[in-house]
């Protein structure tokens, strides 16, 4: 690869959903090492990262070292993964979060005593701090980046303070920040605390304070006004662009029974989820590639004359319906959180759009990250395509 050349890899948001991008990796992984590549030589030059994308990007980029170390690392943590491991599931913390929140959703008028400290989630995800601990090795990050075996990483919140996206980036060099509209970007040292703000599905999970310039901001998951979500492993210097998308760009269509009845709170929340979490991946993607349409029409005098670029681009995308694949796990909660997401319609199979985010349980993952490993290799020639160079 060319000086100026650099690779940049885009894993987008999705709760659970995530375990499909682990799939996708260990296909490259393997596609690659038969052709012939080096299985500690990394592929990606840059490396970004929304909501649960952003921890399976940050351990990536911990283990830039060594490519196969890393996949397997998420490997282990997805394939053995429990919900217990992500949020609190037993009676009493399912009763001190989910509860008390949902109470306070429905009566919140009247439960004066909770005015001075309202529950913050539906769920606490404080379990999930161990877990990161587990799954990341940040000095290593330090290291890689010194070393010049990884150019960058970037992960994603959105300020609930502020009204901003902001991508918090760590890179070998200095990269000057880039202000668009309500998206601004912030070089840092990217630590457990960004990761859980990326990660904090809004009204599922806490929001968590970041200090920015001194000041306290409290932050949510990344893929709210993430209008671009490509864009950032542009601007730190990508050349091309491998997207893992979680849903949407590549399942069937779903036409939905012939008589529906009225929406339930589950499936209202799973629409306006897969909206926040998918959407803007597809619309960014039709941009890019429209550019990449205009510029070749182009003649190479005025091609020159444009700050634009051609970037080479691949999306993966799963080939069948998550929330189809959800409805047959849903059973493998525990107890408590079933029953406090059967009271909202969850456990239903028109309401397992909300449920494929949050399970978090091997049996739903591994059929994810089996998915993932047929989506690739049913992709292998464009895949060598893509890494040709």
């Amino acid at each position: 690869m060319g000086l100026n050349q650099k690779t940049g890899l885009i894993l987008t948001g999705g709760g659970a959903r995530a375990a499909y991008q682990v799939g996708v990796l260990q296909a490259i992984s393997r596609i690659l090492w038969e052709a012939g590549w080096p299985p500690a030589r990394s592929p990606f030059d840059i490396i970004c990262g929304t909501s649960a994308g952003a921890m399976n990007a940050t351990a990536l980029a911990c283990r830039a070292d060594n490519f196969g170390e890393g996949v397997q690392k998420l490997l282990d943590v997805w394939e053995n993964i429990a919900v217990e491991q992500v949020y609190r599931a037993d009676s009493i913390g399912v009763l001190r979060s989910g509860a008390r929140w949902l109470s306070l959703l429905s009566f919140g008028w009247l439960l004066r005593k909770w005015r001075a400290a309202p529950p913050a989630s539906l769920l606490d995800n404080t379990p999930l701090v161990g877990l990161l601990h587990r799954m990341l090795d940040l000095p290593r990050l330090d290291v890689a980046l010194s070393e010049g075996l990884l150019h960058a990483l970037a992960v994603t919140a959105s300020s609930y303070t502020a009204g901003n996206h902001i991508t918090f980036y760590q890179a070998a060099t200095e990269i000057a920040p880039w202000v668009r509209m309500q998206r601004i970007a912030m070089q840092s040292q990217i630590g457990i605390e960004h990761l859980l703000a990326s990660s904090a599905i809004p009204f599922i999970f806490p929001a968590v304070p970041l200090y920015m310039g001194g000041r306290r901001e409290y932050c949510g998951d990344g893929t709210m006004r993430q209008l671009a979500p490509i864009s950032p492993a542009i601007h730190l210097g990508a050349t091309k662009v491998l997207v893992v998308g979680a849903g949407r760009l590549a399942e069937p269509p779903h036409a939905g029974p012939p008589n529906p009845s009225y929406p339930s709170l589950a499936q209202i929340a799973g629409h306006a989820m897969s909206s926040i979490f998918l959407d803007s991946l597809a619309v960014d993607i039709e941009r890019l590639n429209r550019i990449n349409l205009t510029l070749s029409l182009l003649p190479g005098e005025y091609r020159d004359m444009t700050p634009l670029k051609p970037v080479d681009l691949l999306v993966i995308a799963p080939s069948e319906r998550l929330d189809d694949i959800a409805s047959r796990h849903v059973h493998s909660l525990p107890a408590p959180v079933r029953t406090l997401l059967s009271g909202i319609g969850a456990t239903e199979a028109r309401g397992s759009a909300l449920a494929s985010y949050l399970l978090f349980e091997a049996s739903y993952t591994r059929e994810l990250i089996a998915l993932g490993r047929r989506d690739t290799e049913e992709r292998k020639a464009d895949v060598l395509a893509f890494f040709a160079s």
